[in-house]
């Protein structure tokens, strides 16, 4: 995913939710202050099968999903879900906003994190990637990229993690753990899941794959503007 292609998307979630891109910026220079260049060969997983971990309630049942899968990309606390029941994480995604000790646990174990920082987490930010054993600690950003923050695509932690799985070669990608109805979720919270599905709609569409947690929804899914499938 380079930077051009994404920007219209993200300019829509911008005019959506209301957000400043250069709010999005600083935070962005303030993470590139912590962070050092990441080496993606380290989680080149070309011709693997990812599982794609979301922290939604239906997680416990898919665990054995996620053990067959190739690689685990886990967004969030799903890590501890995963980590509790014995499933090896590959990379955690994260912006810091619930459990900053699982993502400073997995640094100091050698497992690469996905640090993400955006307009509202500069004090998360300054507190928690200090402490990360650095070398493990991929910065990213949602804005424009600047070295060593990357820019993979994405908007929460769970559909980045599935674009920074494609960014790193995935030959499939399962998801596990999402539930895009989850009737105990926020308003707010409910707003993002449901650009998550509409990113995940593009991903499948660019992959030219067919994503199972999609199936039975992706006839209602708007693509962002100006993404349109040539043939879905």
């Amino acid at each position: 995913m380079h930077f051009d292609e994404w920007e219209p998307v993200y300019r829509a979630i911008l005019a959506d939710f209301g957000y400043e891109r250069a709010a999005d910026e600083r935070a962005r220079d303030v993470l590139r202050e912590y962070v050092e260049p990441f080496d993606l060969d380290r989680l080149d997983v070309s011709g693997d099968t990812v599982a794609v971990a979301g922290a939604g309630p239906s997680l416990t049942g898919e665990l054995d999903a996620a053990r067959d899968a190739d690689a685990v990309f886990a967004a969030s606390t799903a890590a501890d879900d995963l980590l509790d029941a014995g499933v090896d994480v590959d990379c955690m995604v994260t912006d810091l906003d619930k459990n900053p000790e699982t993502a400073r646990l997995l640094t100091d174990r050698g497992v690469p994190v996905a640090a993400h920082a955006h307009g509202d987490n500069v004090p998360a930010i300054h507190e928690h990637v200090p402490t990360f054993e650095t070398a493990n600690v991929l910065g990213t950003t949602q804005a424009e990229p600047r070295p060593p923050v990357e820019n993979v695509g994405g908007f929460t932690d769970g559909d980045r993690a599935a674009f920074l799985a494609d960014h790193c070669g995935a030959a499939r990608l399962r998801f596990v753990g999402w539930d895009f109805d989850d009737p105990t979720l926020a308003q707010s919270k409910a707003k993002k899941l449901r650009w998550a599905e509409r990113l995940l709609r593009w991903l499948e569409v660019r992959r030219d794959e067919r994503f199972a947690v999609l199936d039975g929804r992706r006839d209602a899914v708007d693509l962002p503007e100006p993404v349109r499938p040539e043939d879905s």
